[in-house]
């Protein structure tokens, strides 16, 4: 089993540090890939130009590609600065909020956002099943009770 694997904690710290870098860097899409059971969905929710509110669904291949531009062009931090976990059985429900910067001590993020993420632990290691994000902005504020 590999260690990014063996508790909630090592693969959402995995999750956070699959997507982090700086700009050019290729990401470990190895390592990102390892993390989510095959056939798992990630869930963009975003807003059409009306303001309309629509879900982007993704396998995990589709992601890949739909982010390598972005980071490919921008230094891009993610961290977790909060979470919010229920476990019954063998699955778990992660609400992870947390911080984008361009650059690791930027004072101020650029976004804020939470990860909803749906995970199935198989008696050898803890998969990610699904992940839904929202972002904070207008309208959308982070309530109180998900930060830290």
């Amino acid at each position: 089993m590999s260690e990014d694997t063996e508790s909630l904690d090592a693969i959402i710290r995995a999750m956070y540090e699959s997507v982090s870098g700086p700009a050019g860097l290729d990401r470990d899409t190895l390592r990102e890939r390892s993390l989510f059971m095959p056939g798992a969905h990630l869930v963009r929710v975003t807003l059409t130009d009306d303001g309309t509110p629509q879900a982007k669904m993704m396998d995990v291949d589709t992601y890949l590609k739909d982010t390598a531009a972005f980071f490919r062009d921008n230094d891009f931090y993610e961290v977790e600065i909060a979470r919010r976990t229920e476990v019954f059985g063998q699955i778990a429900q992660v609400f992870s909020t947390y911080e984008a910067r361009h650059a690791l001590d930027d004072p101020a993020p650029f976004k804020r956002g939470i990860n909803s993420i749906q995970l199935f632990n198989d008696e050898n290691r803890w998969w990610i099943v699904g992940m839904l994000w929202d972002n904070e902005r207008e309208g959308n504020p982070m309530p109180a009770e998900y930060l830290p």
